[in-house]
């Protein structure tokens, strides 16, 4: 869909919410922000893109019309990826199954755009030096 995003320096973020103005809106903001950014509207379809290119972070609805948000993350191949939860029904144990996945934050819709972007970056900067130790 989008270039090499290793060339380019730009990061790859999917966002993964059946809502069309979650998607819109997240999307705008991480493209106003030099960030590539795909969407899917379904864990299948997510899934699917996962599996066509790499992604720097993944943003994942729980709760998506063909499965939740942890089955996405068993199927998907995000090895390497920042992955983060959105919920509008947060619970304990939904929240602890997300990290056994690898889940590095577990958010409660609806999400401060600004915020969340914060997030995103400390986490990708957190995460480059570790890569780098």
């Amino acid at each position: 869909m989008f270039g090499d995003s290793l060339v380019m320096g730009q990061r790859c973020v999917l966002v993964v919410d059946d809502d069309p103005a979650i998607l819109r809106a997240l999307v705008g903001v991480f493209e106003r922000n030099g960030f590539l950014a795909d969407c899917a509207a379904s864990a299948k379809e997510a899934i699917e893109k996962s599996k066509l290119r790499r992604y720097d972070v993944a943003l994942i609805d729980f709760r998506l019309p063909d499965m939740d948000g942890v089955e996405v993350l068993i199927h998907a191949d995000f090895k390497n990826t920042l992955k983060i939860m959105l919920t509008g029904f947060p619970s304990l144990i939904t929240g602890i199954q997300a990290e056994e996945y690898g889940v590095e934050a577990y958010l409660r819709k609806p999400i401060h755009p600004q915020e969340l972007l914060s997030l995103v970056k400390t986490k990708l900067a957190a995460q480059d030096n570790r890569r780098y130790l």
